[in-house]
């Protein structure tokens, strides 16, 4: 007979798999492709043009794609692609017109893995968040990495967290930091 110990142990030992595969990620990256939604999120696609913000197309003031194709303007166009997870987060993705990922903003009552959305820009983003917290004295709260080649801004509390990463060299003419939202 198992002790209760053992027997905690052994059922932990089964779970910890099966919990795994219950995880569902997000898996984007940014400066890559797109994200491949979880099967329990809905996603919408809108063509922008440089100066329409996502908010302001999404009470009806956007281009459609028809349309943005059709029209002859100096500045390229870009898609926003936002996803709504399972758990009511909306992860907005801009995508450039190669399809790469040039900007993420996220909102939500559950923070999204950061690894997930900032691809091979993590590693960066760790030691720029190890850096500001080490010269303010440590601490939590706001996370801001304002670096040439990565700029990620994320905060919020429990319920409520919020925050955009882009590349600022990968921006499209007439795009910049603050249409990311």
């Amino acid at each position: 007979m198992l002790s209760r110990v053992c027997r905690a142990r052994f059922v932990m030992a089964l779970a910890l798999p099966c919990s795994l595969f219950a995880v569902q990620s997000a898996y984007a990256g940014l400066g890559g492709a797109p994200m491949t939604p979880p099967t329990d999120a809905s996603v919408s696609s809108r063509t922008m043009q440089p100066g329409a913000h996502p908010a302001t197309a999404a009470q009806g003031v956007m281009r459609s794609a028809s349309s943005a194709a059709s029209s002859t303007s100096a500045s390229a166009s870009y898609t926003v692609r936002e996803t709504t997870l399972g758990n009511g987060t909306v992860v907005r993705e801009y995508l450039a017109a190669d399809g790469s990922v040039f900007g993420i903003a996220w909102r939500g009552p559950q923070m999204p893995d950061l690894n997930d959305l900032l691809g091979s820009y993590f590693p960066q983003y760790t030691a720029g968040v190890t850096a500001a917290r080490a010269a303010r004295g440590g601490g939590h709260g706001p996370v801001a990495v304002d670096q040439s080649g990565l700029v990620v801004h994320s905060g919020g509390h429990m319920g409520a967290f919020n925050g955009q990463a882009w590349l600022p060299p990968a921006l499209p003419a007439g795009v910049s930091g603050s249409d990311i939202q």
